[in-house]
């Protein structure tokens, strides 16, 4: 076994859950082999034909990584060891909300501008790859050419993406979305938590509600806190100065400041070690897939790693 490679407790956690065919003739290369060929790619940010040999052809392993990211095989999987975490009371439920910029290299620019459903197609037949107990929908990845599409934009850092996710108390990624780099943190959200849905082993529905949600200033905003207050989730989120400022000049009309727990709050920090988690794979530290939808997968990869070691 190799530096980054799969252990086989972490084999066997994974093995039931992984797709058994590809609908297609011949047999799947052996997954242990191409999973630590992935995982190895997302670790030291490799290029693709650079792979050791001892991981297979090279092809092989990011035709496998494209697809799976594609058809939502990463995050069934990453589901499933959620899930196992939750039924063993591993899984803490006061989650953090935060984002961070991915500087994109110049590798990850110059998509075809074609529709990114092409990338499910092979021989004119939709290669979908179905799993085991299968929990996250399949869906057509976005994009399809153009930089906006494709989750790469311009901020202050030049070129940029930016990584949207949720964390749970033990510094582990819940949830995961990518937009381009300029995208404001409070447009993402809504899709940020509506992505949390951790399943159960046994009967049941799956859980999607936290029990308290910290998040800083970029997310104080009204629609940000009425939809936290449908969902009847407790929230821990400071109010801007401009904000406090506005209520005050309207007397007994601007209402009551927003609740705040100082305590709660500084366990905000979990998300901010979450994503230094993250970026210890310089794959995800650094953006070299031109598709948005490869990033995410190998973005999810990435977590996936963080939940099976920790």
């Amino acid at each position: 076994m190799g530096r980054g490679d799969l252990s086989d407790a972490e084999w066997e956690r994974l093995r039931p859950f992984l797709p058994v065919s590809n609908k297609r003739c011949g047999r799947w290369r052996d997954h242990r082999q191409v999973i630590d060929g992935i995982l190895h790619r997302v670790r030291t940010g490799v290029q693709w034909r650079d792979l050791p040999e001892r991981f297979g052809p090279w092809k092989t392993v990011y035709e496998r990584h494209r697809q799976w990211s594609a058809d939502g095989t990463w995050e069934r999987l990453l589901q499933q060891v959620q899930a196992e975490a939750d039924a063993a009371g591993e899984l803490e439920w006061d989650i953090s909300v935060d984002s961070t910029i991915v500087r994109a290299h110049q590798h990850a620019a110059g998509a075809r501008n074609r529709s990114a459903a092409n990338y499910l197609l092979k021989g004119g037949r939709a290669s979908r790859t179905p799993g085991r107990d299968a929990v996250a929908e399949s869906r057509r990845p976005p994009g399809g050419g153009g930089a906006g599409s494709e989750g790469l934009g311009r901020s202050r850092g030049g070129f940029t993406t930016k990584l949207h996710l949720s964390a749970d108390g033990r510094c582990r990624p819940l949830s995961l979305v990518v937009t381009p780099g300029q995208r404001a943190d409070c447009t993402q959200f809504r899709p940020v938590l509506e992505k949390i849905r951790v399943p159960r082993l046994g009967t049941g529905r799956a859980r999607n509600k936290p029990d308290s949600l910290a998040a800083d200033k970029a997310y104080s905003n009204g629609p940000c806190r009425d939809y936290l207050r449908r969902r009847g989730i407790r929230h821990t989120i400071p109010e801007k100065a401009d904000s406090q400022a506005a209520r005050l000049r309207k007397g007994s009309r601007g209402g009551r400041p927003p609740g705040f727990d100082e305590e709660r709050y500084k366990k905000r920090n979990t998300v901010e070690r979450a994503i230094n988690k993250l970026k210890h794979a310089r794959a995800v530290a650094t953006r070299y897939d031109k598709r948005g939808y490869v990033f995410l997968g190998t973005a999810t990869a990435a977590a996936l790693a963080i939940w099976l070691r920790t």
